[in-house]
């Protein structure tokens, strides 16, 4: 590594010094005299000038030789130009081609196909608007364990190889050694209601998996859950921490990426106005809200993306559809005993459209109301008996729930679709690259 190597982002404080910086060429441009390149290197971009009459001619000549994301070093005076792409400039000194890139570079300054773009997509993740959503992204997973582990959560690791399913279709199964059937996780909840028992409050953290046939803008098969379990909350206090979570999150890219937002052009105001405490619409009265504004839903069914969006319209923040039916939710969902119709349960719907981002219940701690539910599910009993162990040795009330990653990415970000909010999405028909 070079003396003084320097990440872009870094520049400002190292503004007068002369340092180097590493990384891949955006663009160039030539007037005989001088020359430009911007450089990026994942932290932000700074524009490098190099003066033909305060260069070696070698270097000058080498300037040539610049072609779109070949890796380079360049060492020069570091200096702050608001006018320059990413508001840093470097006045080149010095120029080493580490990593050349030929001419036919895949993704050019124009307008691509989306299956091009995804067959691509190794190289589409360089691109500043990805960039940007990428580091959306990790300040959004930072914010979560940030918020958890300041409330006393532990995180824990669920298995991703699993006999026990959480939901009733939507499997993606796989022969496991001498033992049966397999199937890749869709919720990592049964561990972690498993991991409240022990440790009081938890939350899982990692891929889960939906075998389901849908091409919709929402979905992906392979995403990301944050999936917390509290020992002794009820669904009240399940829900006002789902709203604390919202908050902390959303005020945290505010705070720390908004010069990414810009990049992304999301209107931020959309995003200031979300407080506590959340709208609580029953789910009887989202119904009749959304039959009076034209849908077809009727009581017993699950709400569609349609309908939720319909719940959400002119809404300035998330709102809570609290306790659906019975049989449009998981089996592991505690009975209303206000309505033994329904269970205690909400979903988030988030606002602008962007549909459910969490899903959360209080859990069935009666042993016997447990075991009715999973036969009428037709779920094997055997592989349950773990999780009904649960009840047999001191059982206890208990709520969780979970939030998607990438939704909720795309909410904050005011992307369109799912599929640029992962860095390799898992589509229906997509597994590569």
């Amino acid at each position: 590594m070079e003396p003084n190597t320097r990440r872009i982002e870094e520049i400002p404080a190292v503004a007068g010094q002369v340092v180097t910086i590493q990384g891949w060429v955006t663009t160039t441009r030539s007037s005989g005299k001088i020359a430009f390149a911007v450089l990026r290197d994942g932290t932000g971009l700074c524009q490098a000038v190099f003066v033909k009459n305060a260069l070696p001619p070698e270097t000058w000549e080498r300037f040539k030789d610049l072609t779109l994301e070949c890796s380079v070093a360049v060492t020069g005076l570091a200096k702050v130009e608001p006018r320059a792409p990413g508001g840093r400039e470097l006045e080149v000194q010095a120029l080493t081609v580490i990593g050349p890139s030929p001419i036919d570079y895949p993704i050019q300054p124009k307008e691509h196909g989306v299956d091009f773009l995804l067959d691509n997509r190794h190289l589409w993740l360089r691109s500043q608007r990805q960039v940007a959503l990428m580091r959306v992204r990790h300040e959004i997973e930072q914010a979560i364990h940030d918020f958890f582990y300041g409330r006393g959560f532990l995180r824990m690791d669920s298995p991703i190889l699993t006999a026990a399913i959480g939901e009733r279709a939507g499997l993606f199964e796989t022969e496991y050694f001498d033992l049966g059937k397999a199937y890749l996780a869709q919720t990592g909840q049964l561990y972690g209601e498993a991991g409240a028992a022990a440790l009081g409050r938890i939350y899982t953290f990692g891929p889960t998996f939906r075998a389901e046939k849908s091409k919709t803008r929402r979905h992906l098969t392979e995403f990301w859950m944050i999936e917390p379990e509290m020992a002794w909350y009820d669904q009240a206090m399940n829900m006002e921490l789902q709203e604390d979570l919202i908050v902390a999150i959303v005020e945290r890219v505010l705070d720390r990426r908004m010069e990414e937002l810009k990049q992304l052009e999301r209107d931020t105001s959309k995003l200031e106005t979300v407080r506590t405490p959340f709208p609580r619409l029953d789910y009887g009265d989202a119904v009749t809200l959304v039959q009076g504004k034209g849908s077809d839903a009727k009581w017993g069914d699950d709400l569609g993306a349609e309908d939720e969006a319909l719940i959400v319209e002119g809404r300035d923040r998330p709102v809570f559809v609290c306790n659906y039916p019975k049989e449009a939710k998981a089996f592991y969902m505690k009975e209303n005993p206000a309505d033994p119709r329904t269970v205690l349960c909400a979903d988030l719907l988030a606002p602008e459209g962007y549909g459910e981002i969490i899903g959360g219940s209080q859990r069935e701690d009666d042993l016997d109301r447990l075991v009715a539910r999973i036969r009428h599910e037709g779920l094997p009993m055997d592989a349950y008996q773990w999780y009904l162990d649960l009840r047999r040795y001191g059982t206890f009330t208990h709520s969780g729930f979970g939030l998607g990653l990438e939704r909720t990415v795309a909410w904050i970000s005011g992307t369109h679709h799912i599929r640029e909010c992962i860095p390799f999405p898992r589509l229906m028909s997509r597994i590569y690259p």
